[in-house]
């Protein structure tokens, strides 16, 4: 029992953003939990016990990119928007990402690791000015991680911490069944979107060829039942890719799931990286693309793209830092898969030759 108690308290001082209030006083008592919880986040020097650190920031207009380098050298990312009603916090579930969307940067790099709570509560302590909303919508699929993250919630929720309000908080997930039908159960009442990107089994299966055994009618049945399990709005991410979902057939069908419900569709521009696979829609084709869900019934709003001046979406900064990182933390093991995924080429062919064929066989 000593022991025990002897690793908490190791475990609480060295890595402190990793724990609850209760989880802390329980250890170490409230008189001790009060002054340490203060100083992590109301006091001058709760920063200077933070575990990671960061290594880059870049600028742009309204969006800041942070890289920050955790323990064990490898990097993750942090996006903060600056918005009319305040700002936003991207954060980063996981070193690179399992599922493999075509589109994304942080797929292409591959899966590494989790991040523990600790990782992913420090993320928002240490972005500058006041955040108003996090969104787990950066490196890694959120529920994939599902212990870590909901634990981290429930520390950024603490009223003895940050006390940051549940509505303020949005999970963005692919929508892996097991763990949608977990979260629908959780008594958070936090934000969700779905991360959709087509309208049938077999484009989803491209754009998101790691979500294969998860069937796509299921999973948008999984979020309206969260939708109205919460009594929240759900939001449904569109990435429109010209000639792959853009058909009257997807349109017709995003109508005959969500025309009536508690949903917003979020229509996403495509943030180029140097793996270009798809092409990006200019603003008339998803004008267009708009107006035709809005005749549909469908309530609507084209996301403006921001950060693309600083290579903002996901994956982009930090795949090229952990390339360039020569860090004796990082194994001959990762280093070899690292370089094995960044090499885009032969990919990239081989990617756009599939993109060719589905286009010619989804023409109308």
């Amino acid at each position: 029992m000593g022991t025990k108690l002897h690793l908490q308290l190791e475990d609480i001082y060295s890595d402190p953003y990793g724990f609850t209030y209760s989880e802390v006083a329980e250890t170490i008592g409230e008189e001790q939990a009060d002054k340490l919880y203060h100083n992590l986040y109301s006091g001058p020097n709760g920063k200077k016990q933070s575990t990671i650190r960061i290594k880059e920031v870049f600028r742009g207009p309204d969006t800041q990119k942070y890289a920050f380098e955790l323990s064990d050298g490898y990097c993750i990312e942090t996006v903060s928007i600056k918005r009319k009603t305040g700002t936003t916090v991207c954060v980063s579930t996981m070193i690179g990402c399992p599922v493999g969307c075509i589109f994304c940067a942080s797929g292409k790099n591959g899966f590494i690791r989790n991040l523990n709570p600790s990782e992913i509560v420090q993320q928002v302590v240490l972005v500058s000015g006041k955040v108003n909303w996090i969104v787990f919508m950066g490196m890694g699929e959120p529920l994939f991680n599902y212990d870590n993250v909901i634990k981290a919630i429930h520390i950024l929720r603490d009223r003895k911490g940050l006390n940051f309000p549940t509505d303020g908080i949005t999970i963005s997930t692919s929508g892996p069944l097991p763990q949608m039908k977990k979260i629908r159960e959780e008594h958070l009442k936090i934000q969700l979107t779905l991360s959709l990107h087509a309208t049938n089994q077999r484009t989803r299966n491209y754009i998101m060829p790691h979500m294969k055994g998860y069937d796509i009618e299921e999973v948008v049945q999984s979020t309206l039942s969260y939708s109205e399990r919460h009594n929240r709005t759900v939001t449904i991410a569109y990435l429109l890719i010209p000639g792959l979902n853009d058909r009257l057939s997807d349109v017709k069908q995003l109508g005959r799931w969500f025309r009536g419900k508690n949903v917003l569709i979020n229509l996403l521009q495509y943030n180029e990286t140097d793996c270009k696979v798809v092409r990006r829609p200019n603003k008339q084709e998803l004008v267009a693309f708009r107006d035709k869900l809005n005749d549909v019934g469908l309530t609507v709003k084209i996301r403006e793209s921001r950060g693309g001046s600083i290579k903002a979406a996901c994956g982009q900064l930090v795949s090229k830092l952990n390339r360039r990182t020569d860090s004796s933390n990082v194994s001959k093991k990762t280093s070899g898969s690292t370089k094995k995924n960044s090499s885009c080429s032969s990919r990239d062919n081989s990617s756009r030759n599939k993109t060719s064929k589905m286009r010619e066989r989804r023409k109308d």
